[in-house]
């Protein structure tokens, strides 16, 4: 049994630390954001734009300690950390004028993160210290404009620096300005258009730094010296440079360094074996797109036990290595695109049981041992295996963690393979000779952004709801055997939609044209019919100037397109808004609201049975560079409106029922007669001029009247020979004595003709 006292001083001394416990915690409560700090991002905010209002809750309202992206002190209530990135997945970026000094001036900040924004603009006046900042990252979406970099200097304790898309191409002494940051371990200057990397320095202060990322920039140099005594270093990115000469052999001193970047650039000659074998740290080693020639052979690697990522795309190089070599790692990545390696895929590459990317693309393969090959690849995550020669039937292949597949422009036949990951995104099987139907696990596909089967044998109705992609973008189906309906239920963010070569038919589903990000839309030569749908004006990006649109699909492959009149291989991501619904079955008139699609470069209706007039309206689409409604039933002029569409290099408005005079304009002009033919009731240049026109239909009409008398007179006279002949014989025929008395009369004019002749000549010829 406890004594009572000794209850009684536990239950106090409980007593007393629970309030010393709340006393703490009030306190804690009662720290306010400082009044200074938040004057300067009250200040700092008035200058950005705000369009998505990501700073709506920097108010006088609000302490600053919980505003969006601000973190404090516990105690203090400093400002020592803002993060001003815009949401994961989102695009809402900050914009306008970036008055970095007023940031750099929260005396107690020590990480400030601006990335990912849309700053044209980046002030640095002012007086400032920043000497408690570690941590700054400025990089953005697109080139930003910096004052100058005088203001590195102040920045004492900076660890991270990372500047990254500022263009900095005025500063040359920038080299000079990083150096003089002591703690610095990390920079990044990527994008920023520097020129002159100091290739004849021989040191520069730096022994802290551990990763150099110089990637896109303008060097035309040498690989400076001064980058072979950062001793430390552990990660190089040069790579998008226009670096050159030889890779210096004391690169292969740099006993720490695990990734190495010189892709892209103009380096040439040879890679000694103990340049690049030295490196047995080595992780990542990417030297493609260079101008390397030489031997690869197994000693270059007989070292680089670490291994993981090798890439040597768009390469040169003569890979001679032996059938039996087994390399002294495990590769995770491997790079060989557009490289020669076959026909036979080398042998080594078989012994590699964990690679997650393969690319082998282009690269002249045409035969692999199926057994090992796909022993290696059913649960790798990325496969290019695009223009080569590689025939078989692979439906019967399962891919369990596919994340990326693209078997373009080969001989594959059979069904779709098996693909079974729930990861999958972007799929691209075109150009083969795959058959039968889409395969029923595909509803499975949760994160598919891109779908790509064009030019194969498919065939079958695909399902009417696919609002389960909810992350679809591009739908490209075209040049298969597909029919039925369209589906109806579709994916909000879809891009690019392409049908193109089919049997689809019915009527367009309406559910099309409420997708405001759609801005390539190929419906062409299938049976659809009906009229085109007045909601089309719906589709926001092609109408909406002012929209900004960006759900983070990043598309890079190409894409067969159909515009100008020709067929053209086109990178996704230059292609234009394009409406085309030539070759199919629709009729009535062109919707006026069409004619609100601004932005569309590329409009092809042709061949169809479409009805009405062209509207004035049209001149308003003045981004349109092709224009097509030919080989319809369009009646009335041609809008005077169209003379001021300057951008139109493509116009075929032939084999209509249109008329009046061609608009007179430096573009409609300039087009050959081939764009306007059929139309029998239309002139002007490049047809006949109207004028000519008028006069030959005064000529053809007096040629008209005259041959109507000529006519009149030819059978007006027949008609009188007729009637005299017969009028005459039938007299003389039917009553007996007219026709004896004609009879006397001829024999008396004969008599009387034969006596005149022959005095005549008895005259002329006596005897």
């Amino acid at each position: 049994m406890v004594p009572l006292n000794l209850q009684i001083s536990s239950i106090v001394v409980l007593w007393i630390l629970s309030s010393f416990h709340s006393s703490i915690c009030s306190s804690h409560k009662l720290v306010r954001c400082n009044k200074k700090d938040r004057t300067t991002l009250l200040t700092f905010k008035q200058g950005v734009t705000d369009n998505f209002n990501r700073l709506s809750s920097w108010s006088t309202q609000q302490d600053c300690c919980a505003w969006q992206g601000v973190h404090c002190h516990n105690i203090t209530g400093r400002v020592t950390k803002l993060d001003l990135t815009p949401p994961p997945g989102l695009f809402k970026p900050l914009a306008g004028e970036c008055n970095l000094s007023l940031l750099l001036g929260l005396e107690f900040l020590q990480f400030l993160d601006l990335s990912d924004n849309y700053f044209h603009t980046i002030t640095t006046h002012g007086n400032f210290t920043a000497s408690s900042l570690h941590y700054l990252e400025t990089s953005q979406y697109d080139t930003t404009h910096i004052d100058n970099l005088q203001w590195l200097s102040r920045l004492s304790s900076i660890k991270y620096l990372d500047l990254s898309s500022i263009d900095l191409h005025k500063e040359t002494s920038w080299l000079q300005l990083v150096a003089m940051l002591p703690s610095l371990s990390e920079l990044h200057l990527r994008s920023c258009e520097l020129n002159n990397i100091l290739p004849s320095l021989n040191y520069v202060n730096l022994t802290s730094l551990k990763t150099l990322d110089l990637a896109g920039n303008n060097f035309h140099n040498e690989l400076p010296k001064w980058l072979l005594n950062l001793s430390d270093i552990s990660y190089i990115d040069l790579s998008y440079n226009q670096l050159k000469g030889s890779i210096p052999k004391g690169i292969g001193q740099l006993e720490h360094l695990q990734f190495l970047d010189l892709s892209d650039s103009m380096f040439s000659g040879i890679i000694p074996s103990s340049t690049l074998g030295n490196l047995s740290s080595l992780v990542t080693l990417s030297v493609g797109s260079n101008s390397f020639f030489g031997t690869i052979s197994e000693t270059t690697f007989s070292k680089l036990s670490n291994l993981e990522d090798l890439y040597l795309s768009n390469s040169t190089f003569a890979f001679h290595l032996d059938p039996t070599w087994s390399p002294p790692f495990q590769l995770r990545t491997l790079d060989l695109g557009n490289t020669n390696q076959g026909p036979h895929l080398p042998e080594w590459i078989y012994t590699q049981k964990s690679l997650q990317y393969l690319d082998i693309s282009s690269s002249g393969i045409s035969l692999l041992d199926w057994d090992k090959f796909w022993r290696i690849v059913q649960d790798i995550e990325f496969l290019y295996l695009s223009n080569n020669s590689i025939s078989g039937d692979i439906s019967n292949i399962t891919f369990n963690n596919i994340i990326l597949i693209d078997l373009n422009h080969n001989n594959f036949t059979g069904q779709l393979p098996n693909i079974l990951s729930t990861n999958i995104r972007k799929v691209d099987l075109s150009y083969n000779s795959f058959s039968g139907t889409m395969p029923d696990n595909w509803k499975s596909w949760k994160d598919l952004e891109l779908i790509n089967l064009w030019s194969n044998n498919l065939s079958g109705e695909l399902p009417m709801d696919l609002t389960s992609f909810k992350k679809l973008a591009v739908v490209n189906l075209g040049k298969n055997e597909f029919f039925g309906t369209i589906p109806t239920n579709i994916p909000q963010y879809l891009q690019a939609l392409i049908l193109r070569f089919n049997h689809f038919e019915g009527n367009i589903p309406l559910q099309i044209f409420n997708l405001s990000l759609l801005f390539y839309l190929d419906l062409a030569h299938n049976r659809l019919s009906g009229f085109i749908p007045q909601c089309i004006y719906n589709i926001t990006e092609m109408v909406d100037k002012d929209l900004v649109t960006n759900n983070g699909l990043y598309v890079d492959y190409k894409i067969d397109v159909f515009t100008k009149g020709h067929d053209y291989e086109i990178n996704f991501d230059l292609l234009h808004r394009t409406v085309d619904l030539s070759v199919n079955n629709l009729s009535g008139e062109i919707p006026s609201s069409l004619y609100g699609l601004i932005l569309v470069h590329t409009l092809n209706l042709s061949y169809n049975h479409l009805t009405g007039t062209i509207q004035k309206e049209i001149g308003g689409m003045k981004e349109l560079e092709s224009i097509d409604l030919s080989n319809n039933k369009l009646i009335g002029e041609i809008p005077t409106s169209m003379a001021a569409m300057s951008f139109i290099d493509y116009l075929n408005l032939s084999c209509n029922n249109l008329s009046g005079q061609i608009p007179t304009g430096t573009q409609l002009q300039s087009f050959d007669a081939s764009s306007y033919i059929g139309n029998p009731e239309l002139c002007g240049a490049p047809l006949r001029s109207c004028t000519a026109k008028e006069e030959n239909g005064k000529h053809i009409h007096m040629d008209a009247r005259n041959e109507d008398n000529r006519e009149s007179f030819y059978v007006g006279m027949g008609v009188g020979f007729a009637v005299a002949f017969w009028g005459t014989c039938g007299s003389l025929f039917l009553v007996r004595r007219w026709r004896h008395t004609y009879y006397r009369w001829l024999d008396q004019l004969w008599d009387q003709l034969y006596v005149t002749f022959m005095v005549t000549f008895n005259h002329f010829f006596p005897n």
